[in-house]
């Protein structure tokens, strides 16, 4: 199927973030089997996982909710109003960014 007709929401913080969190769960499953220590680790890769998605979110590698303008649909486009925050995204709030639109309600 093709993704010229809809928005895929692939962005360069969903996938990295989505690396390293596979990676954590690896880990937490040799933990599981017998390796102890992997229980901490993996554990600590995946709360690292979630720090890297939501700083590159930050950043302007990630996207708000909802659809991007067509023009924002490749993997590697940055969204320049990450820095002003997006409305009623709970990792802007998070950060304390909160767009003017958002601030009047």
């Amino acid at each position: 199927m093709s993704a010229q007709g809809y928005d895929e929401g692939h962005t360069v913080a969903g996938w990295a973030g989505t690396a390293v969190a596979a990676v954590g769960a690896a880990v937490v499953g040799l933990g599981v089997c017998g390796w102890t220590p992997g229980l901490w680790i993996g554990a600590g890769v995946l709360a690292a996982a979630a720090l890297l998605t939501w700083v590159l979110h930050l950043a302007g590698w990630g996207k708000g909710p909802g659809p991007r303008p067509q023009s924002h649909w490749a993997m590697g486009t940055r969204d320049h109003t990450a820095r002003e925050g997006h409305v009623e995204c709970l990792g802007c709030r998070a950060a304390g960014r909160r767009p003017a639109t958002a601030r009047s309600r």
